[in-house]
């Protein structure tokens, strides 16, 4: 039997290089497996990482999104493409931290990056992309979690009918091409601007999800969520707010769901039960706040 390529080994055969390379892993990666590369004098970023249908990441969708992103000057550019692999421009910058996106002027700078691929991808997509609503992410690994026998199988339930009186909540929502995994290392900063990297989950969906993503993942307090969904949609409302707080519930669950599953499944070098438990926790708290309102 043949044995399968390493992932460093599959970042240094593809036929884009000029000469012989020497990739170096670059840490951070919980789906793929990444690497620098100089070649020619230059320095390039690979993801080396095959379809995960358990979570629905499919690579053409991710390079379709990372070809747009980048020709809308949002994202590192695409040098090339193979099955399994993507090979961008290397970004000399450093990956933000929560504490960043916990500073106003740096909040305001990831939002206008944010406001700009919703309202800017769209014009530079190319054939087929996916869709991405939470809830039926939420539902499908909900099932998952019985048929993959994972520890929380016995609280599928409670995840379907939160999933149900979330959605309902939401109520209508326009749709926009959105990023759907703004953790705040998703954002390089060079020194001079912001990039908005890995676009592995990106799709059709609500801007909303977007938002309460941003704050959920990074700590945002209320007066940022007000000042966030003020600036995005020019107004705040009752009505507004709690769509958007039943989206951010929904965006806590989807991380903590989708941790879950990666439990199971991912053979990478990461804390997921620990990730599981932390999230599933923070979930808890924000949706019994919900129903309280």
């Amino acid at each position: 039997m043949v044995r399968p390529a390493e992932p460093r080994e599959v970042a240094a055969s593809l036929n884009c290089w000029q000469g012989t390379v020497d990739p170096q892993p670059v840490g951070g990666g919980i789906t793929n497996a990444n690497f620098r590369v100089e070649d020619a004098g230059s320095s390039f970023f690979v993801r080396i990482g095959k379809d995960i249908l358990h979570h629905g990441v499919m690579r053409f969708n991710e390079a379709a999104a990372s070809r747009a992103a980048a020709a809308a000057g949002l994202a590192p550019e695409v040098v090339h493409e193979a099955p399994g692999a993507l090979v961008l421009r290397f970004i000399d910058g450093k990956p933000l931290e929560a504490s960043d996106l916990r500073r106003q002027a740096t909040l305001a700078r990831a939002l206008e990056l944010v406001r700009r691929a919703h309202l800017e991808l769209p014009g530079h997509l190319r054939g087929p992309t996916l869709a991405f609503w939470v809830f039926h992410v939420v539902r499908d690994y909900a099932h998952r979690l019985g048929t993959d026998d994972s520890r929380l199988a016995g609280e599928a339930p409670r995840f379907f009918a939160a999933a149900d009186t979330l959605e309902r909540a939401v109520g209508p929502s326009e749709t926009v091409f959105g990023h759907n995994d703004l953790l705040a290392a998703n954002f390089l900063d060079d020194g001079k601007r912001l990039w908005l990297i890995d676009w592995e989950y990106a799709g059709w969906g609500s801007p909303l999800f977007d938002l309460g993503g941003l704050a959920s993942n990074n700590g945002l307090d209320s007066a940022q969520e007000d000042w966030l969904i003020e600036s995005y949609f020019g107004h705040i409302d009752p009505a507004l707010r709690r769509s958007y707080e039943a989206m951010k519930c929904a965006s806590l669950l989807r991380e903590a769901l989708w941790s879950a599953i990666s439990e199971i499944h991912s053979t990478l070098d990461f804390d997921y039960p620990g990730y599981t438990t932390e999230t599933l926790a923070r979930f808890d708290v924000a949706f019994a706040a919900f129903l309280r309102t």
